[in-house]
């Protein structure tokens, strides 16, 4: 089964810039928005997708990603 990330992200086309979603969608809890961004840099830093943008707002001691916009490389 895959995430809601890997689902965006395959069904992007290479080049396409794409937001993550928030308010309805399954994303729109923070937390769970949080992790789905987390596994678009890692499938960046894997060289799979570029990370255009993120805006990351910190409570506390932890940092939460509130929005993000990537590229798909391949």
């Amino acid at each position: 089964m895959s995430s809601i990330a890997m689902t965006m992200f395959l069904d992007s086309t290479p080049g396409e810039l794409v937001d993550l979603p928030h308010a309805g969608s399954a994303l729109e809890h923070p937390l769970v928005f949080d992790s789905a961004a987390r596994e678009i840099q890692q499938l960046a830093a894997d060289g799979r997708a570029e990370v255009i943008q993120q805006r990351v707002s910190t409570v506390g001691d932890k940092s939460l990603i509130e929005e993000l916009r990537f590229r798909r490389i391949v």
